[in-house]
């Protein structure tokens, strides 16, 4: 007789509490084998696809596309063991579990051939039955209370922790909602906007004077919004990778004393030993060196000169934690939004190394493919804002980071050279660095060395 198991969202790691759904990779009935990704979520740092682990029929699924799940809620559950003629011997023996539930840490198992197990053929079994249609989300006990006193509190259609701890700090009671999920669940979209009813309704309305007696009912003066009343407009909610990316700004804002220096330089040395490296090789020698790749390197060199750069400040213990290796994360546009990726141990590495993983990291960036490591643990950030056409900005620190180096574009410019004035390639560079872990003048001559180096590439070699 076939057993099921749940399988729950596991820990995606780094912290992260909820994912939300993106995509179902099998449906009720499916078979599926040891590890076989099941769903696409997207969390707060990256898309991922979760493994499950075990092998068998799928008997049910649990939300829907576009659904918030918190880490521990049921994502599917598996028949496993052997079942009904449908399933075959080979089916039969994917029917078990290899304990593997987070992401990137599966058996290695090949993904088999996605098989329909008819719901008669389970149904037979005894204690399975796969249901006609999807399940409505199970809603998890801790409901609020009730606001009504005397009255006992229900369970309430709601998923998310996160949902009932927004509603419990705007006093609001869950039970009066309706909510606009599947099957009435409870979105944190429906909690917000009964927050935003809520104040809307106790705003102070315009005095009656403030509007003049010859303005008509029809004219345009009265179709604007009233006092509290909310403009009409599209509203995008901050979730994921957006909803990451604002928090973590905000609280760098919020966190670090910041302040900004930046210098232009002549960047026409470089952008010659680049050419020169590239074509050094022939059409064979591999992947070209990127400008991105060389101020990394840069980079790399310079927080060793300077290492108050590559740290951290930890408020509770009120210490600095100066960093021991380099991990250089840089700022990558994508259709989903700013990601950071990292490159790990850029110290370790020569630009051709730094340069290939930037590649790589930039491809899996671009298809949806970083995990939740691939996003974590920069301890100083590059940022070649110059792609877009700028010249300069004030980066904000990637927290818990304490500095960011900042990138215009290389455009031709006139400037004097060896006394001369000429046309040369000329770089904005910008640092912006936690006041907290260094004063101005270790700011200053850090970025004073890169841009020596920019300037004068040999200089790197010579201080190698």
């Amino acid at each position: 007789m076939p057993q099921v198991l749940e399988f729950k969202l596991p820990d995606l790691g780094e912290g992260l509490t909820e994912a939300e759904i993106v995509r179902w990779l099998v449906e009720v009935g499916d078979v599926v084998a040891i590890d076989q990704p099941v769903v696409e979520v997207e969390t707060a740092k990256a898309m991922v696809e979760v493994p499950c682990p075990y092998g068998g029929v799928v008997t049910a699924r649990f939300g829907a596309e576009g659904a918030e799940l918190p880490v521990g809620a049921p994502l599917l559950t598996v028949a496993v063991g052997s079942t009904a003629g449908e399933l075959s011997a080979a089916g039969a023996a994917e029917a078990e579990s290899s304990g593997n539930v987070l992401v990137g840490y599966g058996t290695g198992a090949p993904a088999a051939r996605r098989r329909r197990v008819r719901p008669e053929a389970l149904s037979g079994a005894g204690s399975v039955t796969v249901p006609a249609a999807e399940p409505a989300p199970v809603a998890f006990a801790g409901a609020i209370p009730a606001a009504v006193p005397g009255e006992e509190p229900g369970p309430v259609a709601v998923i998310s922790p996160l949902v009932r701890k927004l509603a419990r700090q705007h006093d609001l009671d869950l039970r009066q909602l309706t909510g606009s999920g599947p099957d009435g669940l409870i979105l944190r979209s429906d909690v917000e906007s009964a927050i935003r009813a809520a104040a809307s309704a106790t705003a102070e309305p315009a005095p009656v004077s403030a509007v003049p007696a010859s303005v008509s009912a029809s004219s345009p003066a009265s179709m604007a919004p009233s006092a509290g009343r909310q403009a009409a407009g599209e509203r995008i909610p901050l979730r994921g990778v957006r909803g990451a990316v604002a928090e973590k700004l905000a609280r760098s804002r919020r966190e670090i004393p910041d302040a900004t220096c930046w210098v232009d330089a002549d960047a026409t040395e470089l952008m010659a030993a680049r050419a020169a490296m590239n074509g050094a090789g022939g059409p064979a020698a591999g992947p070209k060196v990127s400008v991105l790749a060389l101020l990394a390197r840069i980079c790399t060199a310079a927080l060793a000169r300077f290492p108050e750069l590559n740290s951290t400040v930890d408020l509770d213990a009120r210490e600095i934690v100066r960093l021991r290796d380099v991990h250089l994360g840089f700022a990558a546009q994508t259709d989903r939004g700013l990601v950071v990726p990292v490159v790990r141990n850029a110290q370790d590495r020569n630009a051709e190394s730094i340069g290939a993983e930037i590649g790589r990291l930039t491809e899996a960036a671009r298809t949806g493919k970083l995990t939740p490591a691939d996003l974590s643990g920069g301890t100083f950030t590059l940022n070649n804002y110059g792609v877009f056409g700028v010249d300069g900005s004030t980066p904000i620190i990637n927290h818990p980071e304490a500095a960011m180096l900042g990138v215009g574009r290389i455009v031709a410019k006139p400037w004097v050279h060896q006394g001369e004035l000429a046309v040369r390639q000329v770089v904005q560079l910008s640092l912006t660095f936690d006041h907290r872990v260094c004063d101005g003048g270790t700011a200053g001559g850090f970025l004073r060395y890169v841009a020596d180096c920019v300037e004068q590439p040999a200089l790197l070699l010579r201080t190698l």
